[in-house]
């Protein structure tokens, strides 16, 4: 709901100079505490990881309006990623609980389907706010959301089987409790695609004012509706012929989505760059995610996932900053930034073409 209005937000206090970190200091946070948020979704359950998680972003979003100034605001954005660092961890490790192996694709494709309706309505819903109210309104109304993922979780029943109390010496990280090794090569493939994910959020709200689109959400709207039929068509077709050959189509058309972007010149031809982006998404979350969980061992899925979304992390947050310092806020730097991110998403796609096996055996429980 809030990201397409942040970047004239933080102009407006005198840190246009800070775009960048709009994003960066978001998914910094986020890819920070996600080794912890997999230890304890491992440990102590996949509900309380997602609660909290909510009632960061809850109580974040109540304190946009107290701290108008530019080092208060990042401090925010900053604490505003531990919500992502830790819901997302719990909430597909549930899923991967309570569904079967065979049907892991299509499950996640749901999850990212409902997931996608949310970033569809929020921009939209966003930007028709804050061009009726004054922001902090829609400060207080995002914030407000996450009352209701509170009460739907707190209503679930606990997957993880073996719980164990919360104490200290969770918080305490060994080496190898940071990453797990087992799902680098997925990961690695998320980070070189989400890159481009870094760039459209940090760059669209100003490409959009540039070719004059009032509501600057309306593309995340586009490209998260056109994401959301594949998702499920993605997660199906990735349990039936293997995650690396609709990673591979994925990668391809993320590639032909940043070169569209780039070469956009008014609303139609951005917006139908947006439908492009949308369906790259689309195949690679829930193919991705599969394919993390296929290659973790079944008692550190929380971890496995951690792993996976530490990658992704990275990914959007180099992005932004990458594409902020190409941009540089001329609008002649647009098509470089975008031209960029389609090379490092074709990376991507070169490692897909070399890897012949998805390794999707049923996981392996470990004393």
């Amino acid at each position: 709901m809030i990201i397409p209005e942040l970047p004239a937000y933080l102009s407006s206090m005198g840190g246009e100079s800070y775009k960048g970190w709009i994003i960066a200091l978001f998914t910094l946070s986020a890819g920070l505490s996600r080794p912890f948020s997999g230890k304890l979704a491992d440990k102590i359950g996949r509900i309380p990881v997602m609660i909290f998680g909510a009632s960061v972003c809850f109580l974040v979003g109540l304190s946009y309006p107290l701290l108008h100034f530019v080092s208060g605001f990042l401090f925010l954005r900053f604490a505003h990623g531990f919500s992502t660092g830790f819901t997302p961890t719990g909430t597909s490790a549930y899923v991967a609980d309570t569904v079967p192996f065979a049907q892991r694709g299509e499950a996640l494709g749901i999850q990212s389907l409902f997931g996608s309706l949310g970033m569809a309505a929020g921009p939209a819903l966003g930007g028709w706010i804050a061009s009726i109210w004054p922001i902090d309104v829609l400060f207080y109304a995002a914030a407000f959301t996450a009352i209701f993922s509170i009460l739907i979780l707190i209503r679930l029943k606990e997957s993880l089987q073996e719980k164990v109390p919360l104490k200290l010496h969770l918080f305490k990280l060994e080496k190898n409790e940071i990453l797990e090794k087992q799902v680098l090569l997925p990961s690695t493939i998320l980070f070189l695609s989400v890159f481009s994910f870094g760039v459209v959020l940090t760059l669209i709200p100003d490409l959009s004012t540039y070719l004059s689109i009032k509501n600057k959400g309306l593309f995340f709207a586009v490209f998260t509706l056109s994401s959301l039929g594949i998702r499920l068509i993605a997660g199906r077709a990735s349990d039936r012929i293997g995650r690396v050959k609709v990673m591979r189509v994925a990668s391809a058309v993320m590639v032909l989505a940043m070169i569209a972007v780039a070469f956009a010149t008014n609303k139609a031809t951005l917006l139908g760059s947006a439908v492009l982006f949308g369906a790259a998404v689309g195949m690679h979350s829930p193919t991705t995610t599969a394919w993390v969980v296929d290659r973790s061992l079944e008692n550190y899925k929380g971890r496995a996932l951690a792993t996976m979304y530490i990658f992704l992390e990275l990914g959007i947050g180099l992005g932004a900053l990458v594409s902020s310092w190409l941009y540089n806020n001329k609008p002649e730097n647009f098509k470089i930034a975008f031209l960029f991110s389609a090379g490092i998403a074709f990376l991507g796609f070169l490692i897909l073409i070399f890897i012949k096996s998805d390794r999707k055996n049923a996981p392996v429980l470990v004393p």
